[in-house]
């Protein structure tokens, strides 16, 4: 399996080959799903609260005597059973984020590259850099390599004067090749990376 190296004007000045032992045979959906699902949970904030009947205020005084007055017997007016009583087993703040084996990420990610190479989105450049610091420079640069509205741009270390001038155009996102996550490959419709990501990725995900 092989990919085309282009330049910066789109134009191609080599190739690089895939392992098939690596990017061949089925692509695992199942370790796709667990592997954002996961991530997505880790980013969830967590924060949701209720009271129980120890933490809503007032109720300190048994509401009536114990006996005599023909009422059910209750020791506080902040039961669960009352109005403006406490909440039975309430949601507290806590974080919902676990860990997968690392073989599943690794998985997830082979499996979401595999299936972006059979979507033909990839785009395999020589080198993204910059000279300076300067945002229509780099919407030019992206617009030859055929970017869309969802780009994802892959580096092993992102240039800083590209990463400066690219970081705030809408709809692109710039990860570095160690920090690529199968939900990063998925949530795109057009990927852009240099020939070391993907060496790089071959030789992690092999």
């Amino acid at each position: 399996m092989t990919l085309d190296v282009v330049n910066s004007d789109n134009k191609k000045v080599g190739s690089v080959d895939l392992d098939e032992a690596v990017f061949a045979g089925p692509v695992k959906t199942d370790l796709v799903w667990e592997s954002v699902v996961r991530q997505n949970a880790s980013e969830r904030r967590g924060t949701h609260k209720a009271k129980n009947r120890a933490l809503v205020s007032g109720g300190g005084k048994k509401p009536y005597a114990q006996k005599g007055t023909g009422r059910p017997q209750v020791g506080s007016s902040r039961t669960p059973l009352w109005r403006h009583g406490g909440t039975v087993f309430p949601p507290q703040p806590r974080s919902y984020d676990y860990r997968v084996p690392k073989k599943v990420e690794r998985g997830a990610l082979k499996a979401a590259f595999m299936a972006k190479l059979a979507d033909g989105v990839i785009v395999v450049v020589d080198e993204l850099k910059a000279t300076e610091k300067k945002t229509k420079a780099a919407v030019e640069l992206l617009k030859r390599l055929g970017a869309t509205k969802k780009t994802l741009i892959v580096d092993v270390k992102l240039d800083e004067n590209f990463e400066l001038s690219a970081r705030n155009i809408a709809g692109v996102r710039l990860v570095a090749s160690g920090r690529l996550t199968a939900r990063d490959v998925m949530d795109t419709t057009r990927i852009i990376a240099t020939v070391a990501a993907v060496e790089r990725l071959q030789e992690v995900l092999g």
